[in-house]
């Protein structure tokens, strides 16, 4: 009986799940607010700062989860990237670069945080080189999709977000770790 039980447990509690989907929702309700800006393609979006919370909250496995089903969620249509989009068109257009370099910042960022026992300065230097690594894919892509060229596709698709992003991050580091820390109690109760 035992035996059976092991092959049939899943890889997620409840709790897990219910973890990636309330990550998703903010992600999802934060990524449309936006700010064009009258210099690039690219607005200010709080998209960053709910990618920055799922990953601080979430970790690498449910924080990557949620961030790949906000993109999935985008991609069929549900208007949750910036200025209130979706589709396919999207991911196509000049920004969307950055919207697929959140699954490799993910990755970068979830692996910090999750292998250093979520360590203040791993969390930080995680999340800075995951976000290096969006703003890289989005300024090939900004580059590419615009003819602008990659040097001027970085002047004017990260430099200006730099401070921003910065100020984001720090936020989403003042809510998301009591976050964490209380998801952590809750459960090492179970």
């Amino acid at each position: 009986m035992s035996e059976n039980n092991q092959k049939n447990k899943s890889p997620f509690t409840v709790l897990d799940l219910t973890q990636i989907a309330l990550l998703a929702a903010i992600i999802c309700i934060l990524g449309p607010l936006s700010l064009p800006l009258p210099f690039s393609e690219v607005p200010v979006s709080l998209s960053i700062f709910g990618i920055f919370l799922a990953l601080i909250v979430g970790g690498l496995k449910d924080g990557s989860i949620s961030i790949l089903i906000y993109i999935l969620l985008g991609l069929v249509g549900v208007p949750v990237f910036a200025g209130f989009t979706g589709g396919f068109a999207k991911l196509a257009g000049p920004t969307g670069g950055y919207i697929i370099g959140y699954l490799p910042m993910a990755l970068v960022a979830g692996l910090f945080i999750t292998l250093s026992k979520r360590k203040i300065a791993f969390t930080i230097l995680g999340l800075i080189l995951g976000l290096a690594v969006c703003y890289t894919f989005g300024s090939l892509w900004l580059g590419i999709s615009t003819k602008m060229g990659l040097g001027k596709a970085f002047m004017v698709g990260v430099i200006p977000y730099i401070p921003f992003d910065l100020g984001k991050l720090i936020i989403s580091l003042l809510i998301g770790i009591p976050v964490q820390k209380a998801v952590s109690k809750i459960q090492n109760k179970d």
